[in-house]
């Protein structure tokens, strides 16, 4: 039995990529029967495994707008009494701990009360709090060198890309560290959509789709910018919008949104979306653009071209790799210039986009269920 910390994600309804990434990771190892997904109370004080809420809140299908935390009184009040009454939660025995989130301070110090016999390993999704600080959220930036410190105390990080693990080690270096845990690659899964034909039916006027939440990094404001001159040229098409905005780095992207729909430009933006409306959504655009200047992997990328949707992206970095084998134009660098250039030729190309689209779908993609039997297969090594 393996135990999955899920102090976050238990306690949230967003679905940012970490949190699609702990409760993909969640179900397969459920449907195996091997995790008692766990959370640190801290209101308790205990570690404990999770309850029918918390279980709820990991299987819900409509995701929320806010990216916190949330613990309802009832909680609250039956963990403090329960710490009061000195009741101690026990967990079964385990084969090794995963830890898949960005973890807090709290959740770290309290690593010592976990009394687990197997490895202890967390899967590292980027750096980009040390890359793009100006463009992450204050307290992430503040929190980061911390947390890559704390790391070295654990058996082993799983990377998602080489571009994730490189940054990792190369931190640590610059550290002085001489000696740290295994570093390896594992590169993550995707759910693997059943084609239905008759369900793809893009619209007369191009629709072209941008998935992601809105913040700094995603780089949206020059999307918007390359969309409001080839609007401004003629162009029709209409741009759709699906993502949780972020209220520190999403601020400007939210208000140029405002503008441009204020003048009548062909643009909807949706917030975020539950999986049904979102594969709908994929069914009705004609190609999909990605344009943010960096990813710890770039799931969006693969879950446009798994459902044979071209992509516009970067050639850089994590998403350079995910995005290399086929179906997608990467620009080598991303500018306004070149990214208008890219959306413009699609549009003018239906036969390129034809194209791309078979090259996506010819190419193969690993799933959830291939990612984790990796994972455990590194974790038995250890």
């Amino acid at each position: 039995m393996y135990l999955l910390d899920l102090s976050h994600t238990s306690h949230t309804r967003a679905r940012t990529g970490i949190q699609r990434v702990a409760r993909s990771l969640h179900r397969e190892l459920a449907t195996l029967e091997l995790v008692s997904p766990i959370t640190w109370d801290p209101y308790a004080q205990t570690w404990r495994e999770l309850a029918a809420w918390e279980i709820a809140n990991l299987n819900a299908s409509a995701p929320s707008s806010s990216r916190g935390a949330q613990w309802p009184l009832s909680a609250k009040v039956r963990g403090t009494l329960n710490r009061y009454r000195g009741l101690a939660s026990s967990l079964p025995a385990d084969t090794g701990v995963i830890i898949p989130e960005l973890f807090s301070p709290k959740v770290a110090k309290a690593w010592p009360r976990l009394k687990s016999i197997g490895p202890r390993v967390a899967i590292f999704h980027d750096a980009i709090a040390l890359k793009l600080p100006e463009l992450t959220p204050k307290g992430t930036v503040a929190r980061f060198p911390a947390y890559l410190q704390e790391l070295l105390g654990l058996d082993g990080v799983a990377a998602v890309s080489e571009d994730s693990r490189q940054s990792l080690l190369d931190y640590w270096k610059w550290l002085g560290v001489n000696r740290h845990p295994p570093v390896v690659t594992i590169p993550l899964g995707l759910d693997i959509p059943e084609r239905d034909p008759q369900s793809d039916h893009p619209s007369h006027q191009p629709i072209i789709l941008c998935v992601g939440s809105i913040e700094g990094r995603k780089n949206h404001l020059m999307l918007l910018q390359a969309a409001e001159k080839l609007w401004q040229d003629g162009r029709k098409f209409t741009l759709r919008l699906i993502g949780m905005a972020h209220a520190q780095t999403g601020r400007k992207v939210l208000e140029k949104i405002a503008t441009l729909k204020n003048a009548g430009a062909p643009l909807q933006y949706e917030g975020a979306m539950d999986d049904m409306t979102l594969n709908l959504a994929y069914a009705q655009c004609n190609f999909t653009v990605y344009p943010s200047l960096m990813e710890g992997f770039g799931l969006p990328v693969l879950e446009s071209l798994i459902r044979g949707k071209p992509c516009i992206c970067s050639g850089q970095g994590a998403i350079g790799e995910s995005a290399s084998l086929g179906g997608t134009v990467m620009l080598a660098n991303l500018t306004i210039h070149d990214l208008t250039e890219a959306i413009d030729q699609l549009l003018n190309n239906p036969v390129q986009v034809t194209e791309l689209a078979a090259a996506a779908r010819q190419r193969s993609y690993r799933s959830w269920s291939v990612y984790t039997g990796d994972l455990l297969a590194w974790m038995k090594s250890l």
